[in-house]
C-alpha cells in the first residue's frame, strides 16, 4: 500500500508540476508538495560524481573542454563529500550521480556506492554514463549493492555510427560490459541496476534507431530515444521517419517547443525537487547550470545553501514572479530565455 501511494504521489508531481510552477506560478505550493513527499519518502538531490570525461563528443561542454575552465571545472566528488551530504541529510534518499562527466572515472565512486547502501539511499545515473572505462569490481558493486538505474549513452547500433559523436569511445566495449553487469544481475539474482539504453538522434544514426531498439531488448535494457539538443549538429535528415521510428512525434526540440508550449526538457524544476550540486559542493540548482553557483554545500550545509536569499529569489524569477537580476545565474540560461519570450 505505502509503494502504490508513493507511486501515486510521485505521479501526480511529474504530471503537475509544470501547470503548478509555470501556469499557475504557485511555487509555494509545489514546495509544500514536495516537503510533504521528502518527509514521507525521503528527498532525492544530484551529486555530481565526476566532471572529467575521457571522450570528445563534439558539441558537449565537457568533451570541448569548455567546462574545465568554469564554475564546473574538472574533479571528482571525494568519498568524504558524499558522506558529508548523506550523514548531514538523513532524509535524502535518493542520489543522481551523473551530469557532465563520467561517472566510471572517479576513483571513489566503489566506496559510495557501498556506503550509500548501508545509509539506505538509492543511487542513480540517468543524465548518462559512456561505460567504457570501468573495472570489473566496480561492475559487481552495481548489482551487488543494488545501483538504482543507469542511463548508457548508446547513439548508435554499430561501432562505425557510435563512434561519430561518442568520439575515442568504443561500442563493443561498453555492449562487453552491459554483458558483464548482466552476468552479475544473473549471478546475486538482481533486478538492479535497471539498464537504459540512451540513444540521442541526429542525422547520422537515425536509420538505426530500429536496429538498436532491438539490441536494447536482447541486452534487457529499456530504449530511450533523445532529441539532440544541438540543433546544428547533425540534424535529423528524414523528419518523418524519425518522428515515426523514435515515439517521440517530432523530430527536433524546436518542434517540440512549437507544438507543446515549453521546452523539451525543463530543469527549472530541478531547483524545487532535486536541486544540483557540483562534485566541489558549488549548489548548481539544476543540471544545465554552467554559469554561475548560490553557495557551497559542503561549506553552508544543504539547508542553509538552499534557503539562501539568491536561491530563493532565483526560484521566483524563473516563474516570472520577480523580475531578472544580475546575479542570478538563470538570467543567461536559454531555457529560461526561451520560456520568458514565450509567456510574453
Amino acid at each position: 500500500m505505502l509503494k502504490k501511494i508513493q507511486g501515486l504521489l510521485k505521479g501526480t508531481l511529474k504530471y503537475l508540476r509544470y501547470q503548478l510552477l509555470f501556469q499557475y506560478k504557485l511555487g509555494w505550493l509545489y514546495d509544500l508538495l514536495i516537503q510533504i513527499k521528502n518527509s514521507l519518502f525521503g528527498a532525492r538531490v544530484r551529486l555530481e560524481a565526476s566532471s572529467v570525461c575521457q571522450l570528445q563528443c563534439p558539441a558537449c561542454p565537457t568533451g570541448t573542454g569548455a567546462n574545465r575552465g568554469g564554475v564546473i571545472g574538472w574533479g571528482f566528488l571525494k568519498f568524504e563529500g558524499f558522506k558529508k551530504i548523506i550523514d548531514e541529510n538523513p532524509r535524502v534518499k535518493r542520489v543522481e550521480l551523473s551530469n557532465w562527466g563520467e561517472i566510471f572515472l572517479n576513483p571513489d565512486l566503489p566506496e559510495i556506492i557501498e556506503y550509500a547502501y548501508i545509509k539506505g539511499v538509492r543511487l542513480e545515473a540517468l543524465n548518462g554514463v559512456n561505460l567504457n572505462n570501468v573495472s570489473d569490481e566496480t561492475l559487481e558493486f552495481l548489482v551487488k549493492y543494488r545501483f538504482d538505474c543507469i542511463s548508457v549513452s548508446l547513439d548508435g547500433a554499430t561501432h562505425e555510427t557510435y563512434k561519430i559523436y561518442r568520439q575515442k569511445g568504443n561500442l563493443y566495449t561498453v555492449i562487453r560490459n552491459i554483458k558483464r553487469i548482466n552476468h552479475f544481475k544473473s549471478e546475486y539474482q538482481s533486478s538492479f541496476p535497471k539498464l537504459l539504453w540512451q540513444f540521442v538522434v541526429f542525422g547520422h544514426n537515425e536509420h538505426e534507431l530500429p536496429k538498436a531498439r532491438k539490441m536494447a531488448k536482447e541486452l534487457g535494457m529499456s530504449f530511450r530515444p533523445k532529441l539532440n539538443f544541438e540543433p546544428t549538429y547533425s540534424p535529423v535528415r528524414d523528419e518523418r521517419y524519425v518522428k515515426i521510428e523514435s515515439g517521440l512525434h517530432v523530430a527536433s526540440r524546436d518542434e517540440f517547443l512549437r507544438k507543446r508550449k515549453r521546452a523539451y526538457l525543463c530543469p527549472c524544476t530541478q531547483l524545487w525537487d532535486s536541486p544540483q550540486i557540483n562534485w566541489d559542493g558549488k549548489l548548481l540548482g539544476c543540471c544545465v547550470n554552467r554559469i554561475g553557483d548560490f553557495g557551497n554545500v559542503f561549506e553552508l550545509g544543504l539547508n542553509g545553501a538552499l534557503n539562501t536569499e539568491v536561491f530563493r529569489y532565483a526560484k521566483r524569477m524563473v516563474l516570472g514572479i520577480e523580475p531578472p537580476r544580475e546575479d542570478i545565474p538563470c538570467i543567461s540560461c536559454e531555457v529560461y530565455r526561451t520560456r520568458m519570450e514565450s509567456s510574453a
